[in-house]
């Protein structure tokens, strides 16, 4: 009797749910609950259309009318609107339009292109215990990687004249990597009389990035004379360039006429802190020393002059 009635009460539920419309691509066979074996479905009987039908029942997606194509939906304007007129280039060329990769020269490997460069590694104003002056070091080079003719020069003045200068001429020739050989010419002048010198020497980077220059000099007389020279580049940062350097001077004969005597006369330093604005315009500020050795300094000592000489110094460095 409770069977009855249960069935009399769900029947309602079940014409209404054999009424329901089937969705069109939906297999309604092969939907079963995971723990309920598949069973035959039972026979289709006819459905009473509803009085809303699902315009797309019994087409597949490829059936949609052309206004249902995504490829036909317009967007609207995108976020952020147009870039500010000072805006970077997305490619980061500031306007510096690229060169032509058919009419790049290679000169880096093309050891016979020639080329030229001027250096004022040193071009300053100094305050010592001495006194007060200028002085310049300076070099150039025209030619290429096997070859060049190298142009140097130093000196200096004090208290208005000029004390001590020479500039030599050169032609350097390659022997290793990073090492040439040199052979030309040295003139003195300043203080004393001119003196004219045969040239020979090694210069290159030595390990650790040590620049390197040993020189040794023959003249009328019988005259002799040797300089060594070290300096080296510490970048504290990419514009920020620490210099120290080391030079040393040596004579194998007595030269009254110009304040020197045989041995080693001099020994020179400086420790200069530059910054590159560019490559090219580099000032700076720093301490040098010069200390004078052996006879020559005993020849100073006599004629009141100072043995050591500490100064301040500003500059600028210059490449062209």
């Amino acid at each position: 009797m409770r069977r009855a009635w249960l069935v009399v009460a769900l029947w309602p539920f079940a014409a209404a749910a054999q009424e329901m419309p089937a969705m069109s691509g939906m297999d309604h066979a092969g939907m079963h609950h995971a723990d309920t074996p598949p069973t035959e479905p039972a026979p289709a009987t006819p459905a009473t259309p509803s009085p809303v039908q699902d315009p797309h029942a019994g087409h597949a997606m490829g059936d949609m009318p052309a206004t249902h194509d995504m490829g036909s939906m317009k967007m609207g304007p995108m976020q952020g609107g147009s870039a500010p007129a000072d805006a970077r280039n997305p490619d980061y060329s500031d306007g510096i339009a690229p060169s032509a990769m058919h009419g790049m020269a290679m000169h880096d490997m093309d050891d016979t292109a020639p080329s030229a460069t001027l250096l004022l590694d040193r071009l300053e104003a100094f305050a010592g215990q001495g006194g007060h002056g200028q002085s310049w070091e300076a070099e150039g080079w025209y030619g290429n990687d096997a070859n060049k003719l190298w142009l140097r020069s130093e000196g200096e003045r004090e208290d208005g004249r000029l004390r001590d200068g020479d500039v030599e001429l050169l032609w350097s020739h390659a022997v290793a990597t990073f090492w040439d050989t040199q052979l030309g010419v040295r003139s003195d002048f300043g203080e004393g009389p001119k003196r004219q010198w045969a040239a020979f020497g090694l210069q290159g980077l030595a390990p650790y990035w040590f620049e390197l220059e040993a020189t040794a000099y023959v003249g009328q007389g019988g005259r002799t004379a040797a300089r060594v020279r070290a300096e080296y580049e510490l970048r504290i940062t990419q514009r920020l360039i620490l210099q120290p350097e080391l030079e040393v001077n040596a004579y194998g004969k007595d030269d009254a006429r110009r304040l020197l005597r045989s041995g080693i006369s001099s020994v020179e330093g400086g420790l200069r802190l530059r910054y590159e604005f560019t490559r090219t315009f580099a000032p700076y500020v720093g301490v040098a020393w010069e200390h004078l050795t052996g006879g020559t300094a005993d020849l100073a000592a006599e004629q009141g002059r100072r043995i050591t000489d500490r100064r301040w110094v500003a500059g600028v460095r210059l490449w062209f």
